[in-house]
């Protein structure tokens, strides 16, 4: 079996990175980390367990990264420091500096598990994975906002270009400032290849405009649950299509994907994803997924 390739959002996730949360996160300061009022660290490793054994059983198989103690309480959050492709990932930079060492992380990950590495993120460029979307095997759109700069984009397309990938970069809106977490995937989640879970409002106009360019469905997200959940109700991961794990609590927005077909699984999450800001798609960083 192929060990590795990505360049799709919603296809059959056969092979995940996920870090196990330790100490790192049991003990994190909630200050540091721009964590919110409903953070509990113990608590927070007990739901990111529930949360890995619902990936467990979608058949998925897990690399796992080990927290042992090094302070890097975001690290759980795999998605952001490394980007996968066909080719073999790419070393991201990324734009929250506290997280700057987790790229180091996946780099030792992937060099142990065989996987090339395509290249890398230098600086003054920032890309952050959460910030980028797979429209289609040949198409990356890219947000650019507070955590991945122009800079870290052109890198990116320079990087894929040979590959026949074109890169798109969308401006986000500034939201609730530099210091909490806007990525573009925090306003559109795909569900499989034609249907997406968006919040309009903060979507970029053009990109929203692309979208039903390609014929892609919008689910609405309920503004209500949207602003209740700092957004966290929309990012949701397919573990294949039209099969999606999601924060529980907000049954509006499950109904609506349900009403479009999908299967929704979920799991309690206030002291892991509301109170630290990444969803469950931010909790996995795909390396194989492939159409059945």
């Amino acid at each position: 079996m192929t060990a590795y390739g990505s360049q799709e959002m919603s296809a059959n996730l056969m092979r995940v990175l996920m870090r196990r949360p330790g100490a790192s996160l049991a003990s994190a300061d909630p200050v540091k980390w721009h964590y919110g009022p409903t953070f509990d660290g113990e608590k927070a490793v007990r739901q990111y367990h529930e949360f890995a054994s619902l990936v467990e059983k979608s058949g998925a198989e897990i690399l796992w990264l080990e927290d042992k103690g090094d302070g890097l309480a975001d690290a759980m959050f795999t998605h952001d420091p490394s980007l996968m492709s066909d080719h073999g990932a790419v070393l991201l930079r990324m734009g929250k500096p506290l997280r700057e060492k987790e790229t180091a992380l996946h780099e030792a990950a992937y060099k142990k598990a065989g996987i090339p590495i395509l290249g890398r993120i230098e600086s003054p460029g920032t890309v952050e994975g959460g910030d980028c979307i797979w429209l289609d095997a040949e198409t990356l759109i890219v947000g650019r906002g507070v955590r991945t700069n122009e800079e870290g984009i052109a890198q990116l397309s320079q990087m894929l270009e040979p590959h026949g990938i074109t890169v798109l970069g969308y401006d986000l809106p500034l939201w609730h400032g530099e210091e909490a977490c806007l990525h573009l995937m925090s306003v559109m989640s795909p569900l499989s290849r034609d249907l997406a879970l968006v919040f309009a409002p903060l979507l970029p106009a053009s990109f929203y405009q692309l979208l039903k360019e390609w014929g892609i469905t919008l689910i609405e997200a309920p503004a209500d649950e949207f602003h209740a959940s700092n957004g966290l109700s929309l990012n949701v991961l397919p573990v294949r299509p039209n099969e999606v794990i999601m924060v529980a609590g907000f049954p509006k927005t499950k109904a609506a994907m349900e009403a479009a077909g999908c299967r929704v699984e979920t799991f309690e999450a206030d002291a892991l994803c509301i109170a630290c800001e990444g969803g469950p798609t931010c909790l996995t960083r795909p390396v194989l997924r492939r159409a059945a």
